[in-house]
C-alpha cells in the first residue's frame, strides 16, 4: 500500500477523531513537531523501519519519545496505534495529509504560487480574491521563486496546476512550429 494511501487513511481517522473533541491544533502542533523529528533524525526513523529490531524495543524507544516530548493523551495514542499498525515511519506523510484534510473541513484551501520574481502585495491580494473566487475558499497561499520560468506565475492548488509561465508558453510555441 502506497504512503500516500496510508496517510489519507490514518489523517481522516485522526481528523474525526479530534474535531469530536475540539483539540484539533494541539494535536496537530504535536504532530509536526515528532513528523519534524522523524524527518531530521535517519536513526529515529531506521529504528522503526528495521524490521530486525524487536517491537518491544520499538514500543520502548516510542514511550521514551513520548516521555521527553509529552504530547497530549490523543497524539500519543495516535503514535502507539501507527506503531503497532507498522506505520510509524509514514508519520511524516501523515501529518502532511491531517493539515490538508484539517483546512479542507474548515474550509480553507492551499494553493502554491511560483513566480519568476518577487510578486508585490498588489498583485499577491489580486491573486488571493481571483483563488478565492475560483475555490469558493479562504485561500492560504504560500509563495516560491524559480527564475527558470522566465515569467508569468504557476499555481497549485491541490493537484490541480494552473501554468501560465513564459518556459511552458516557449515549449508549446516550439512544439507548434516543429510538429506543423
Amino acid at each position: 500500500m502506497s504512503n500516500e494511501i496510508i496517510a489519507r487513511r490514518y489523517s481522516t481517522a485522526l481528523a474525526d477523531a479530534v474535531l469530536k473533541k475540539g483539540d484539533a491544533e494541539p494535536v496537530r502542533a504535536e504532530l509536526e513537531m515528532v513528523g519534524n523529528l522523524f524527518r531530521e533524525n535517519n536513526e529515529l526513523r531506521g529504528v522503526f523501519d528495521n524490521p530486525a529490531i524487536a517491537h518491544i524495543n520499538k514500543e520502548k524507544v516510542l514511550d521514551a519519545l513520548i516521555a521527553k516530548t509529552k504530547p497530549s493523551t490523543t497524539t500519543a495514542n495516535f503514535l502507539k496505534v501507527l506503531l503497532q499498525n507498522g506505520r510509524l515511519s509514514a508519520i511524516a506523510e501523515i501529518n502532511d495529509r491531517f493539515g490538508s484534510i484539517l483546512e479542507e473541513r474548515s474550509g480553507v484551501v492551499s494553493a502554491e504560487i511560483t513566480s519568476a520574481r518577487e510578486l508585490p502585495m498588489g498583485e499577491r491580494a489580486e491573486f488571493e480574491k481571483n483563488l478565492q473566487k475560483i475555490t469558493g475558499k479562504k485561500v492560504n497561499i504560500s509563495y516560491s521563486i524559480d527564475e527558470n520560468i522566465i515569467g508569468g506565475v504557476v499555481t497549485r492548488i491541490g493537484s490541480t496546476v494552473y501554468d501560465g509561465s513564459v518556459r511552458t508558453k516557449l515549449e508549446t510555441l516550439k512544439e507548434q512550429l516543429v510538429n506543423g
